[in-house]
């Protein structure tokens, strides 16, 4: 992992009205790693990443996007990132070839719609519309969409809620890939397993504050050698894994 910053926050508020929803959050994402950002509901990480992908703005702070800083050159970081889209984003009466030309369309680029699909194992479903396809489809098309413009960055906001066994660990390697390849990636879970699996380094925030960031390894350690014990014995492998070996880990359309 390569130890130069692609992202940078510091101090960063938002407040709205009286409320103080992000208070004084910072950290830094390289590039090239998974970057987690952890917390339960309310506690500001939505807020931070849509300030972060310009779609918001923030009450105070720094941000610092490969080099652009967010409120001088939102253009040019729009231009940098993928924002995987919630369903609501894509019209559903379309296929699939046609939203991806669509968004080529949007970013002034042209790309040929199968290789795309390809990437997330699609093309059968080129012809199909978005309202037709299964949860993981639809999860993994919109991952499809976030590299339509190259980025250098990909925000991904918890991509594998609501699938079932395949769907999610397919999307790990998906996900996994999607770094590999060379672009950072950026993700929200609420699936801890998630990201201990998949994150090079986690942010856990709460009530609008970074409470730890550190590697998922390090931070299980730390606390293992507080004391603390788990109820129940840990085994070797977890139920899901039992069941993805039963079932097999092919796509389930």
């Amino acid at each position: 992992m390569k130890e130069n910053k692609i992202i940078s926050v510091k101090n960063l508020v938002k407040n709205y009205g009286d409320f103080q929803a992000v208070k004084g959050i910072s950290f830094d994402v390289f590039e090239g790693e998974i970057f987690g950002l952890l917390g339960p509901n309310g506690a500001g990480k939505t807020t931070t990443l849509e300030i972060i992908e310009t779609l918001r703005d923030k009450t105070s702070g720094e941000i610092m996007v490969d080099g652009f800083d967010v409120d001088k050159y939102p253009s040019a970081i729009k231009q940098r990132i993928g924002v995987q889209l919630q369903a609501a984003g894509y019209y559903p009466n379309l296929n699939l070839t046609e939203l991806i030309e669509l968004f080529c369309g949007l970013y002034g680029i042209d790309v040929k719609p199968m290789e795309m699909l390809d990437k997330v194992s699609l093309r059968d479903k080129a012809r199909a519309k978005y309202k037709e396809l299964s949860g993981g489809q639809k999860q993994r098309f919109s991952i499809a969409t976030t590299l339509i413009n190259n980025p250098r960055i990909v925000f991904l906001d918890e991509p594998t809620t609501g699938l079932d066994p395949q769907a999610r660990r397919n999307l790990w390697d998906l996900i996994t890939t999607i770094r590999n390849n060379g672009t950072t990636v950026v993700i929200t879970t609420h699936y801890m397993d998630e990201a201990e699996v998949l994150c090079d380094r986690v942010a856990l925030v709460d009530n609008g504050k970074v409470v730890v960031i550190d590697t998922p390894n390090n931070m299980i350690d730390e606390l293992v050698n507080s004391g603390f014990e788990r109820k129940k014995e840990v085994k070797k492998a977890t139920l899901e894994d039992v069941f993805i070996q039963l079932t097999g880990k092919a796509w389930r359309e």
